[in-house]
């Protein structure tokens, strides 16, 4: 039996993957909001570290970059920790796994608050960073199994809509606090919505049983299969261009279109807004046509980086441009719900793979942004740097659907 003939076996069972169906919208909806709580906590204390990097520098006494290091010190947890914990954990129950990621977070949140020393700063972000992508992933499937399939991305979307939300609220909220009380802050309120995540997914989550069968081999068999690499490959390039703009948007805004530092935040706010309708909206169409709204939001977004790079110098079309670059979120929750399909019994590291993958779409981004930049094209250049990606992950998407079809003729 092929790859895609398991998985559609798989889909159309019910209820899925050892969870029983909610007795109640009522029901299904806490458990959302359980996890979404998590993504929310999650989101929170990965992007409103960047505004703070000055704060926690002169309190460790060392240069903002080198603080930046805390920054890749945590997207570097997420990447090693991601596929790590899903084959360890196979034979985890899903709501012990999540209780575990979760009470995990919360007290590296905690320790990283109270950490005296740079050294061991970074080190507790690594650690912190581990239990990340493991989480998105299994709550993903968790929502996921709560729907019938046809609405599946947008139970998905429901649960990350507490990372894109954090955008928009968490990550300007903390920094102003952490900016005018100390940067500490921060972290102990991330430990308390970490606390707090173990408490709702205890209270709303039943204890489900483990998959039949499930192993830590069985996991590793999703790396087997080509289109879960093309899936993840189409993440770590196409998603590149997202954090090649948001990177470098403060400097594009004021550098380049000339408006002053008090209208970073209201780029920033126009970002958070396009992300959270692009997770939305991305999911709805993603529940109608998956492939679709795949190439659709890569294309939509080689566009619309092509156009911010052409139109940077004028802050209203600036500004129409950074809205719609937050949209091409709606990759997220459509590629997640493609790794569903693809992995066929190895979801939970597939799942968890995919946020692996989304880091290194954030380095990648950053990176060939600050080439560009550095090469002397100016911070508008983070748009054609952008479009590039996404042409790029069209071409992974293309090879992709080219492979699936010639595999499903053999078979």
């Amino acid at each position: 039996m092929s790859d895609l003939a398991i998985a559609e076996e798989m889909r159309s069972a019910a209820p899925r993957y050892g969870h029983a169906a909610p007795k109640s919208r009522l029901a299904a909806a806490l458990i959302e909001l359980a996890l979404a709580v998590g993504s929310f906590g999650i989101g929170t204390g990965e992007f409103a570290i960047m505004g703070l990097l000055p704060n926690l520098a002169q309190e460790f006494a060392v240069t903002t970059p080198q603080a930046g290091y805390a920054i890749s010190a945590y997207a570097l947890g997420v990447v090693v920790g991601a596929p790590i914990i899903a084959v360890l954990a196979a034979k985890l129950a899903r709501q012990t796994l999540l209780l575990l990621l979760m009470a995990l977070f919360a007290a590296g949140n905690v320790v990283s608050a109270i950490a005296p020393t740079f050294e061991s700063f970074v080190l507790m972000r690594f650690l912190t960073g581990l239990p990340h992508g493991a989480y998105f992933g299994v709550a993903a499937l968790v929502a996921a199994s709560l729907v019938e399939p046809r609405k599946r991305t947008q139970a998905v979307a429901r649960v990350m809509m507490g990372l894109t939300v954090a955008t928009l609220i968490g990550t300007p909220v903390m920094t102003f606090f952490g900016q005018i009380l100390n940067w500490r802050i921060l972290f102990a309120a991330v430990g308390f919505m970490g606390a707090l995540t173990v408490v709702l997914i205890w209270l709303f989550l039943p204890k489900d049983r483990v998959k039949e069968g499930a192993s830590p081999m069985r996991e590793l068999g999703a790396f087997k299969r080509k289109q879960v690499w093309f899936t993840l490959a189409i993440g770590a390039v196409g998603f590149g261009g997202l954090f090649s703009v948001f990177s470098y948007i403060a400097s594009t805004a004021t550098h380049v279109a000339g408006m002053p530092e008090s209208a970073v935040p209201l780029m920033m706010a126009l970002f958070g807004s396009g992300m959270i309708v692009g997770n939305l909206v991305g999911a709805w169409f993603a529940d109608k046509n998956l492939i679709g709204t795949i190439a659709g939001t890569l294309a939509g977004s080689a566009i619309v980086m092509t156009l911010l790079w052409l139109t940077a110098h004028n802050p209203y079309l600036l500004s129409v441009f950074v809205f719609l670059a937050g949209c091409s979120v709606a990759l997220g929750p459509a590629l997640q719900t493609r790794l569903m399909d693809v992995a066929a019994d190895a979801q939970t590291l597939a799942a968890a793979s995919n946020h692996s993958a989304f880091n290194i779409a954030n380095a990648l981004g950053a990176w060939l942004g600050g080439l560009a930049i550095a090469a002397g094209y100016g911070f508008e250049a983070t748009g054609w740097v952008g479009a590039v990606l996404a042409v790029a992950g069209l071409g992974v998407l293309a090879w992709s659907i080219t492979s699936e079809k010639r595999f499903l003729a053999k078979a």
